[in-house]
């Protein structure tokens, strides 16, 4: 990764870990909640994305390197909240898929912020019970 995405992404990160435990608690914010791979602890996480049919889409700016994403490779039973609803699913992280065609057709303000400040962009379904 070189120089310039890397202090991209401490200082996304480091403004996130501000931002987001507040942004958990609003009842409109949709939240993907993991299990920490590690710890084993619930973690939650603000996201954006879109349910579509049975399935719901985000693409997460860091890749790999997100701890979501790390813990979803440990772990992936996740729950999201959509709505103020809790609902659980199976997380499958898709390399081959298109982020930027993908970040199209989610919502708009997160897509921006995502293609803005992502270094390295991947795509997650989950795929909802």
């Amino acid at each position: 990764m070189s120089r310039l995405a890397d202090l991209r992404h401490r200082y996304t990160t480091a403004f996130q870990r501000r931002l987001n435990p507040v942004l958990r608690r609003l009842p409109t914010q949709t939240v993907l909640e993991t299990t920490g791979r590690v710890s084993g602890l619930p973690r939650q996480t603000p996201v954006g994305g879109r349910r579509i049919g049975g399935s719901f889409w985000l693409v997460s700016e860091f890749g790999l390197r997100s701890q979501y994403v790390r813990n979803i490779q440990a772990d992936p039973r996740v729950r999201v909240r959509l709505r103020g609803r809790w609902y659980t699913g199976t997380a499958r992280l898709l390399p081959d898929d298109d982020p930027v065609a993908r970040l199209r057709r989610l919502p708009r303000v997160n897509s921006v912020g995502v293609r803005v400040l992502g270094t390295d962009l991947l795509t997650v379904r989950v795929d909802l019970d």
